[in-house]
């Protein structure tokens, strides 16, 4: 990456206190036949921040987060684990049989049966503790996605991977559920990995953005991505604009459904909205 004017190395503006990375992939390039999808990409997630993986449909995000959980052997490139790295997995596409009778309960249960305690507390820290013996095709997509992450947070991990974790969800649950995961990295101190095509939602929140499109475009914080000029020529000019919607103290919370609350008596302005680089959150 340091012959790439302008590229930013990945973990770059990560202060130095924040240790090795959890995870560090170097030079990691796939081939599916000849068609060439990743080619000497770089990456590393600490203890604490969100790093979020943008670029347009087929640039290979869910291949690279396939390569760093071990579940693809890439053709040439390495990946290191911090040793007993424990990662949380919220999958891209989780299909349920319509015809399968299958309760929340049930889904947490795979493979092993939990104790109901543990199953509750899940659900209580992602908001559906109310859904636990509800059918899992009767949920909404955002219910269904926060049981996924709550699925994710049984493991109790050191690090998040979430592959598109906003899909199917209106956009007030959109606003909720990305909230709810800068907040689950403030609490536990989790690194978060995330792939995203809601930019104008996640490019705020994240501490470090890398822009991928078989090869790393750009990587860095979000603002200084926002006006890379390889940035511009994918999304357009207008793509920064998306910025705004979360550079503002929110006076007003986003419940699960969507819906607008005023924030408690006493609470300060800002309070569940994501961390941004320079709130300090989750360090």
């Amino acid at each position: 990456m340091t012959g790439n004017p302008g590229l930013v190395p990945a973990g770059a503006g990560v202060p130095a206190e924040d240790g090795d990375p959890l995870l560090e992939a170097e030079g990691i390039t796939v081939e599916f036949g000849d068609r060439r999808v990743l080619e000497r990409v770089d990456l590393a997630v600490r203890g604490g921040e969100i790093v979020t993986l943008i670029g347009p449909n087929g640039a290979g995000k869910s291949t690279l987060v396939r390569v760093v959980l071990g579940h693809l052997k890439p053709g040439a490139g390495v990946v290191r684990r911090r040793p007993g790295l424990t990662i949380g997995y919220l999958p891209q596409r989780f299909g349920f049989e319509a015809t399968l009778p299958l309760t929340v309960r049930g889904f947490l249960d795979l493979p092993k049966p939990r104790p109901k305690a543990r199953l509750l507390s899940a659900l209580a820290e992602v908001g559906v503790a109310e859904t636990l013996d509800r059918a899992v095709q009767a949920l909404s997509g955002g219910e269904l996605q926060r049981l996924l992450l709550a699925r994710a947070l049984l493991r109790e991990p050191d690090l998040l991977v979430l592959d598109e974790p906003l899909q199917g969800v209106d956009f007030g649950g959109q606003i909720a559920l990305f909230q709810l995961i800068a907040e689950v990295r403030r609490r536990r101190g989790c690194g978060v990995l995330m792939v995203s095509h809601d930019l104008h939602l996640v490019m705020a929140g994240t501490d470090r953005v890398v822009c991928l499109n078989r090869h790393v475009c750009c990587s860095g914080a979000p603002d200084s991505v926002s006006r890379h000029p390889e940035y511009l020529s994918l999304f357009g000019p207008k793509a920064a604009e998306g910025l705004a919607v979360y550079a503002h103290d929110h006076d007003h919370k986003h419940e699960l459904s969507g819906d607008v609350t005023a924030l408690p008596k006493g609470a300060e302005p800002g309070e569940g909205r994501p961390a941004t680089p320079d709130d300090g959150g989750g360090r």
